[in-house]
């Protein structure tokens, strides 16, 4: 295809990076390229915070179930949904916002997942790799405190990046079939595709991790939804003011 299709289709999750700095150049020309993602009605609802304060990259490692790249990684960044700046664009013009709708809730996060994509494929380009730290929102209360959050601004994840120490395999994705379907919504036919996803999957497990791991996509998606998945979020959103109604 073309040189961006191969990169995009390259992407392994980085865990492992040298020492070696990242400029902060660097770091600013990937959130500028952040800021060219898509964004709902132009609302550019993503706020980025980076985090280089050691005592701060401890607690948020301590937040994240310990994963020791969230202190050790040349940069780590937190990628909060911001409605907060929108509040002052409508006192601005005397206007009463009206906020805590579930539709806003939904623009400003998906425009920080955007966002957060774009700074990942523009470091990829660049020789660079990286991780999503979605396990901030096992203590988002802790993380918005040390953080300093005001209301209508929330955590949604954070991200590492640095050059690679590791060189991971690729991680096999679904079939196409199963995620590219024609005029209408049906299943027929996925459940042998799956199936046979399900022994790919199994492969690369015990090849990454030298046959210590046996798991299939189906049997870790079972494993995952029969657990109660971050119930504390709905009342923390709604303490911030997102899904009032």
């Amino acid at each position: 295809m073309n040189n961006v299709i191969e990169l995009l289709k390259a992407h392994r999750s980085i865990r492992k990076f040298k020492t070696d700095p990242v400029p902060q150049e660097v770091v600013e020309e990937l959130i500028l390229a952040g800021q060219c993602a898509a964004t709902s009605s132009f609302i550019q609802a993503c706020t980025v915070l980076q985090i280089t304060d050691p005592a701060t990259r401890e607690h948020l490692c301590e937040a994240a179930a310990g994963q020791l790249y969230v202190k050790e990684s040349p940069v780590f960044l937190v990628f909060c949904a911001d409605m907060q700046r929108h509040q002052m664009a409508c006192d601005m013009h005397d206007a009463v916002m009206l906020s805590g709708f579930t539709e806003q809730f939904l623009t400003a996060s998906i425009d920080c997942a955007l966002f957060a994509q774009n700074v990942l494929i523009a470091a990829e380009s660049l020789g660079l790799g990286g991780c999503y730290i979605g396990a901030l929102r096992n203590k988002i209360g802790e993380v918005d405190t040390l953080l300093g959050l005001p209301d209508k601004v929330y955590p949604v994840f954070g991200m590492c990046l640095g050059y690679p120490a590791q060189d991971p395999e690729i991680k096999p994705r679904l079939p196409l079939g199963v995620v590219l379907k024609q005029q209408r919504y049906s299943n027929d036919g996925d459940y042998q595709l799956i199936v046979d996803y399900d022994e790919q999957v199994r492969r690369y497990y015990r090849s990454r991790t030298g046959g210590t791991k046996d798991n299939s996509w189906s049997e870790q998606i079972s494993d995952m939804l029969v657990k109660e998945a971050r119930p504390h979020m709905l009342s923390f959103l709604q303490s911030k003011g997102f899904v009032l109604k």
